[in-house]
């Protein structure tokens, strides 16, 4: 059933790459045939973790994507709430070990049967992996910045409590730094990162992070023209110089006032009467 559903979506995008996370469920994302308990479930058994802990489940979704992907060869598989190296090497062990099975039936079946190798990458939301990047060199093929999650655990503010509400911002100095941590190890390293999460369907957020040097951006559909129209009217080495101003700032108000200032500057006035 997995191999139909993931053919289809494989085969309806033949020819460009598609990203397939693993199962991704914890925190505020629940399956209801299977129940997670926990006090404090944004801390706990999700995202990687949790698959790891039952190889059974991983193993039969890995399986069924490489099997999808024989005829179109445009599969990534994507690795969430990696917290550490040892998590990305049981993951390769695994994903290594379901290629081969399928690689070996397949073969039995026809000889000249070809199978490609997926490409891997993880995704960069818990904070300690900040200080790992450079270990990911040569163990996974490309990564992406979940700006939500990673800026929830940078200010430990539970996104979905309205009682600290107002503390999640992602144009907090700090995300913002350690956002272009990212940038700039990922790219010395040449390890291709995107970003996703609301910061990237953000008009502002997008001018920010085509100024770190990102050039691919995931969002919604509905805000994809707007990135495109003030990322048109936008000028690389200005951004720059907007993303050098921000990083210095000490709060999130005076980030989006440069922000918005530059906004207004460069003629798109209509994003931030749109409350943007």
């Amino acid at each position: 059933e997995q191999v139909l559903l993931y053919q289809h979506v494989l085969g309806d995008f033949a020819g460009k790459p598609v990203v397939m996370r693993t199962l991704d469920v914890g925190g505020d994302k629940q399956l209801p045939y299977f129940p997670i308990t926990e006090d404090n479930p944004f801390l706990g058994w999700r995202g990687i973790r949790l698959t790891l802990d039952h190889p059974e489940i991983f193993l039969v979704q890995i399986r069924a994507m490489i099997k999808a992907n024989v005829f179109t060869n445009n599969l990534h598989i994507m690795l969430p709430m990696i917290s550490d190296i040892g998590e990305v090497d049981e993951a390769n062990r695994l994903i290594n070990q379901a290629y081969q099975e399928v690689q070996s039936e397949l073969k039995e079946a026809d000889a000249a049967a070809n199978v490609p190798r997926p490409k891997v990458g993880v995704m960069l939301e818990v904070p300690s992996m900040l200080f790992q990047l450079h270990q990911l060199k040569g163990k996974v093929d490309f990564c992406s910045i979940g700006t939500n999650d990673l800026t929830q655990y940078l200010l430990a503010v539970d996104r979905n409590n309205d009682k600290v509400a107002n503390l999640y911002d992602a144009y907090h100095p700090s995300v913002l730094n350690a956002i272009q941590t990212i940038a700039n190890v990922t790219q010395a390293h040449d390890i291709p990162c995107s970003v996703c999460g609301e910061l990237a369907g953000d008009p502002g957020g997008a001018m920010l992070l085509t100024g770190m040097g990102f050039t691919q951006l995931s969002m919604n559909t509905q805000n994809l023209l707007r990135v495109k129209w003030v990322l048109k009217k936008s000028d690389s080495e200005a951004l720059k110089n907007l993303v050098q101003d921000v990083l210095n700032c000490t709060r999130p108000d005076q980030v989006k006032f440069r922000v918005n200032r530059y906004i207004l500057n460069i003629g798109a006035a209509g994003i931030l009467r749109a409350g943007k």
